[in-house]
């Protein structure tokens, strides 16, 4: 099977191919993620000697995330697959970081600002791919879903912001956490081609971006003087 990967959730823009099991892929840091996804995308498929129309699917990190790099993300993958008529299959950000994880189980949490963190808590199974527990969702660090029983390794941003108030909260079912790691594409396209076997992919028209939360700033309360 043949998909492309690609992933703007973060301030890493990464873009990979799988190609029947062997993974292609670019990564660049440092956002810019309008500018340089689409010459990374031709640069890969140029190293391939592939064209788009001779791909089986594609598969984007649909969030949570940055809400302009959800966008970014999400109207890439609906032009590229509308204009080669590819089913898309959307992949969870912080499932795509899980995936990267060498752990079993793991807690994934990006900085959702506010003093709040996107939370999804993963177990691999029997192939190798994560499946969420519950619900992902948006919560303040000392307030997030406690995983029942055994043991769990955290990931993600928003571990390096609130190491502490999680390992805090989380205890003795926590037994580490891995610094410094975000979402790749390679783990996209790996959640890509297991959720198109299994029936995942959609219309490009539908491809939108997860946000989990839409309030995008704080709302100040207003008090009012009486005179």
């Amino acid at each position: 099977m043949k998909l492309l990967a690609l992933d703007t959730a973060t301030e890493v823009c990464t873009v990979a191919l799988s190609l029947d099991g062997e993974i292609l892929e670019r990564s660049e840091p440092g956002g810019q993620h309008a500018e340089r996804i689409l010459p990374m995308v031709d640069a890969l498929l140029a190293e391939a000697g592939l064209v788009l129309s001779q791909l089986d699917a594609l598969a984007f990190g649909r969030g949570p995330g940055s809400f302009t790099g959800l966008r970014i993300g999400a109207g890439v993958a609906q032009g590229l697959a509308f204009g080669a008529d590819l089913p898309v299959v959307p992949v969870s950000s912080l499932a795509a970081l899980a995936q990267g994880q060498e752990a079993e189980r793991v807690l994934a949490a990006f900085d959702a600002r506010m003093q709040q963190v996107y939370w999804g808590a993963y177990v691999r199974n029997a192939r190798g791919i994560v499946e969420v527990q519950g619900a992902e969702g948006v919560f303040a660090p000392q307030g997030v879903p406690l995983p029942a029983g055994e043991i769990w390794y955290g990931a993600g941003p928003g571990w390096d912001v609130y190491h502490q108030a999680l390992h805090q909260h989380l205890g003795r079912c926590l037994a580490g956490w891995q610094q410094h790691c975000l979402p790749q594409a390679r783990y996209i396209a790996e959640l890509g081609v297991a959720g198109f076997e299994s029936g995942a992919a959609i219309v490009a028209e539908a491809a939108l971006p997860i946000y989990i939360r839409d309030d995008v700033a704080v709302k100040k309360k207003v008090t009012s003087a009486i005179p």
